[in-house]
């Protein structure tokens, strides 16, 4: 099997960049740079090597290095950002930074011709976001591409099979970042699609069913895409020795506490536990404004219930979540910064009862997700149901959160869905829901004054969540939503319609 391999610097997008790779069904493994040795590299048979982006500057004595040897091993490389700037460093060339040169967000960029950009056009629009810049090639390199700011914006030497991209080919916002990276896994490096995703199934289960032998697990189910494929994937490893706990801590959708419980206990006969634990969290979270202080909160809340439970069970050592790449790498987990800590990841307390946690999707982007989950046989309608974070509607009711805020909000979330709905657009989107502001304002209602709260409306098409574009639904579909929202919601005077990208926003409010 061709394998490529992703050298890890510190980017937030790592695993978006072996998303990538491995949607050309080949396969693709992560090693951050002081993981693997240039003997580990050369033993592992890799046909290439990617070297990710990162928030240093190679002249920095702290940032991540690796040793130029690994140029001369005959194995193509290429190198994205910061690895663009690392490799032209090891390589001889200059490293400079200068506030022109600084670049943020879509670029258009001009490329000559060469392997990399084969059937790219001269001119696209590419996503940047540095500072530092290449300003003298090593010697044998030539520039392959330029932008109006940045003298080079891709290099290369095609002898060595060493090339170089300033801006980041893996993100969608970058045109041709697709065809980019085909070139070179299968013109540069040569690599054959031989690589697909029910190898990571049929791998996963297997090797759940031998370290997770004879161990009770228990697993921490939210009813979402994530944690469900996890429950199954499980289920089909350890059979009865799997228990999923679901904790309804009133901050779920209308009526999803009562879907989740029918479908796992009924459809999938899985072993469930339910928690009514509303009145425990929301008592936690009493006063409590600020957005990483909720997360933490709740991520904390959630483990002692569990730890409760399990203490119940009597022999359950280990913990099992659905947590997927996104959740990780916006929780600042490896060599990343913190963006906003998840309930499952960056909320965890640091004294927890059970000896091990097991997260079978954490290498895993939500579409990858959904392919496996139908790989074990779940049907459509809960693959592709709306992703619902771990904290629920705490996320979204901005402020403190409290009942009547919570009620306003699940009512104006489940007419939004069921307008985008009636107006078939879930298709356009693939996530949609309501946000309540702390904002109140003016209206008119019978020709009398009102003072309402604000609801807004978010809607988000991506294919991996680590960017995200917002969704043109039609005007009818808003409208729609807007008018039912207001007339049958008592304490709604006014809807908005969020139209920010990620980044710089996140899919979620807080």
């Amino acid at each position: 099997m061709d394998k490529i391999l992703v050298l890890d610097f510190g980017g937030q997008y790592d695993q978006l960049i072996a998303r990538r790779v491995r949607a050309e069904s080949v396969y693709a493994e992560i090693k951050n740079f002081d993981q693997i040795t240039i003997d580990g590299i050369k033993a592992a048979g890799y046909k290439g090597i990617i070297f990710t982006g990162g928030p240093n500057s190679v002249y920095d004595p702290a940032s991540p290095h690796y040793d130029p040897e690994i140029l001369n091993l005959g194995i193509p490389v290429l190198g994205i950002c910061y690895g663009h700037q690392l490799m032209a460093y090891m390589a001889g060339g200059t490293i400079a930074s200068a506030e022109n040169a600084s670049e943020y967000g879509k670029t258009t960029v001009f490329a000559d011709e060469c392997p990399l950009f084969d059937g790219v056009p001269r001119e696209s629009i590419c996503w940047m976001s540095h500072t530092d810049y290449v300003r003298e090639l090593p010697a044998g390199f030539r520039t392959t591409a330029v932008s109006a700011s940045c003298s080079c914006a891709a290099m290369a030497n095609e002898v060595r099979g060493l090339y170089g991209v300033q801006f980041h080919p893996e993100v969608t916002h970058t045109a041709y970042g697709t065809k980019i990276i085909s070139n070179f896994v299968f013109k540069v490096c040569g690599c054959e699609r031989n690589w697909k995703m029910d190898d990571f199934a049929e791998k996963s289960i297997a090797d759940f069913r031998e370290s997770l032998a004879g161990k009770k697990v228990l697993l921490a189910l939210s009813g979402g895409v994530d944690s469900s494929v996890a429950a199954v994937l499980l289920n089909k490893a350890i059979g009865q020795n799997l228990v999923c706990v679901f904790v309804d801590h009133g901050m779920l959708r209308k009526n999803e506490g009562d879907y989740v419980e029918s479908l796992f206990k009924g459809k999938f006969g899985i072993n469930l536990i339910r928690v009514n634990a509303g009145e425990r969290f929301l008592g936690k979270l009493k006063g409590v404004t600020e957005p990483e202080k909720k997360r933490k909160i709740i991520g904390e809340e959630f483990i002692r219930v569990f730890e409760e439970e399990a203490r119940k069970l009597g022999d359950v050592t280990v913990l099992a979540q659905g947590t997927i790449y996104p959740d990780v790498i916006e929780s600042g987990k490896g060599k990343s910064a913190t963006i906003k800590s998840h309930h499952n990841v960056g909320g965890l307390p640091e004294r927890m009862s059970f000896e091990s946690i097991v997260e079978p999707l954490r290498l895993l982007f939500k579409d990858e997700v959904r392919k496996i989950g139908l790989e074990l046989g779940l049907p459509a309608e809960m693959v592709f149901r709306q992703p619902f974070p771990g904290p629920g509607l705490a996320v979204r009711c901005l402020g403190e959160i409290t009942e009547e805020k919570l009620s306003l909000l699940r009512e104006a979330d489940a007419i939004f869905r069921e307008e985008v709905a009636r107006g078939k657009c879930e298709g356009m989107a693939n996530q949609y829901f309501a946000a309540i502001t702390e904002t109140r304002s003016v209206g008119v209602m019978g020709d009398f004054r009102t003072y309402g709260r604000t609801i807004v409306l978010r809607s988000v098409t991506t294919d991996d969540f680590m960017t995200a574009e917002w969704t043109r639904l039609p005007y009818e579909v808003l409208e729609a939503a807007s008018s039912r929202i207001v007339n049958e919601i008592k304490g709604i005077t006014r809807v908005v319609y969020d139209i920010t990208s990620k980044p710089p926003a996140t899919v979620e409010w807080e």
